[in-house]
């Protein structure tokens, strides 16, 4: 009871503060997670066309998964120096296994039936994956998005140590402080909230692109080539 009193306490002082630094973490997450997604949503197509690459990019994609965040940082520091941009590049880089991975997955689900009855309408191949595969997959790479924003919503908590910010700085003035458990707790439960509204939300976008919800063998029709 104690902690919590001592927790709003530190929030009625500084409510301006956390709301900085709670704007500052977010900004950095969705920053390396849409950067991300430009980059990784083509290269998933990509290797879905050409499947002998896709060994070769997912095990890439993996070793960057598994380097740890502090050492990550750190490598990234000798050359982007300190701040936010460092942060951002490395959950970029974090980003980019889910979204590939569930990229090039829902590329390959596609219902085969469909896509031959689309080149049947006359559709090219760029109007196939515009008006059938793409939105199809669509919940499938949503999946992938979703999960690399949790991610890195827990990640870039780690950037206060190279002076980005976020809600990490609060966390850690409360390990350096004499009694900071509620310090810890006051960064610590945005960091929480900011994860699970983020998957909240991201869930619910993803069910709302589900192919379930959409009218079985739909095929839009390529108005480019109606001529």
């Amino acid at each position: 009871m104690k902690t919590t009193e001592e927790i709003l306490v530190y929030y009625s002082h500084n409510a301006w503060y956390v709301w900085e630094q709670f704007y500052k973490h977010l900004l950095m997450s969705v920053y390396g997670v849409l950067f991300a997604a430009i980059v990784a949503i083509p290269i998933g197509i990509l290797i879905a066309r050409y499947r002998k690459l896709s060994p070769w990019v997912l095990s890439l994609a993996n070793v960057i998964q598994t380097i740890p965040a502090l050492a990550m940082l750190a490598v990234l520091m000798l050359v982007m120096g300190l701040g936010p941009n460092t942060v951002v590049f490395s959950l970029f880089l974090y980003s980019l296994l889910p979204i590939i991975r569930n990229t090039y997955t829902g590329i390959l689900n596609v219902d085969q039936a469909l896509l031959e009855s689309g080149k049947a309408m006359g559709m090219t191949k760029f109007q196939v994956l515009r008006m059938v595969e793409l939105p199809l997959a669509l919940s499938v790479i949503m999946a992938g998005v979703r999960t690399a924003l949790v991610i890195s919503i827990g990640v870039a908590t780690i950037g206060t140590f190279i002076g980005a910010g976020g809600l990490g700085d609060i966390i850690l003035r409360g390990t350096n402080a004499t009694n900071g458990t509620a310090i810890i707790l006051a960064g610590a439960i945005p960091t929480a909230l900011m994860a699970v509204i983020a998957d909240i939300v991201m869930a619910w976008v993803e069910r709302k692109l589900s192919p379930n919800k959409k009218r079985k063998g739909f095929i839009p029709k390529p108005e480019e080539n109606a001529a």
